[in-house]
């Protein structure tokens, strides 16, 4: 019996919806996703997708319980590719996965190969994903403190559906300051919450960046509690304003760089610094 508290799913595409022009929703069905759990907020999960030309993602054999350097010494050409993820949400009754991409690519960059099987995704295709089967797990990182009087959130698309998702969990009038940069303000959601939120949409390139909007907006009074994601440079430059300007405490801002710029998940393990 595999008591792992991450394990592999085979699941396939239920249907598609496109959120907004950066933005598409894909619906994951699978025979076994009932064992799935999901921290809710900002819960990880690796996906795995098929290379061009492929029917279904190459895998390593087996339980995959080592799955990791199985994984790499696979043909790079030939086995899946693996990119991180947020679960947008995980149903029940019935049992489906929910996921929104941000799509990236144009006409000067070129999309990356999730991007490219998002847009082409057709009911029936096939992915992996390696996800709890513990709500209590160690891929999600919103974890106020008790004591905490309001929470400040800050994020770009990457992070947009964690954002979502943490500001749905938020409990009833709890003060939330929100800051979320787009490229374009037609990529701007609704974000459904029952917490007391103001949410601030940024443009990139017409905006100010986000540590120069919090620079001057006034904050709650009480203990915070920050939560951080999406480019790396962006994120650290949000934390050094927050704890150096601020004086925000350090040990009560969360921050995660989602991606970084000029760089691929690929490049990132290639380098030992993605796992």
């Amino acid at each position: 019996m595999n008591d792992a508290p991450f394990q592999f799913f085979d699941v396939e595409v239920v249907r598609t919806e496109r959120l907004t022009p950066a933005m598409a929703r894909v619906v994951l069905g699978g025979a076994d996703l009932s064992r799935m759990a999901s921290g809710g907020r900002d819960q990880r999960l690796k996906l795995f997708f098929p290379q061009a030309g492929q029917r279904e993602p190459v895998m390593p054999d087996g339980t995959r319980a080592n799955w990791y350097d199985a994984y790499r010494a696979l043909d790079p050409a030939v086995r899946a590719v693996m990119r991180t993820y947020t679960a947008r949400e995980l149903r029940h009754a019935p049992d489906e996965l929910v996921i929104d991409f941000a799509l990236h690519g144009g006409d000067d960059i070129p999309a990356g190969p999730a991007t490219r099987w998002v847009r082409a995704a057709a009911p029936g295709d096939r992915i992996s994903v390696l996800a709890p089967v513990h709500e209590e797990n160690a891929g999600f990182d919103f974890r106020p403190p008790e004591g905490t009087d309001w929470v400040l959130l800050t994020g770009d698309e990457s992070a947009l559906p964690a954002v979502a998702g943490i500001l749905e969990s938020l409990p009833p009038e709890l003060p939330a300051r929100v800051w979320i940069e787009v490229h374009d303000p037609a990529d701007r959601q609704d974000l459904l919450t029952k917490a007391n939120a103001e949410i601030t949409w940024l443009v990139h390139g017409t905006s100010p960046t986000t540590a120069d909007a919090l620079r001057t907006s006034a904050l709650p009074d009480g203990t915070p509690y920050a939560w951080i994601a999406g480019e790396s440079a962006t994120v650290k430059a949000v934390r050094r304003q927050l704890v150096g300007e601020r004086g925000l405490d350090r040990k009560r801002v969360k921050f995660s760089g989602y991606w970084r710029r000029g760089a691929s998940e690929d490049h990132l393990m290639n380098t030992g610094e993605a796992a």
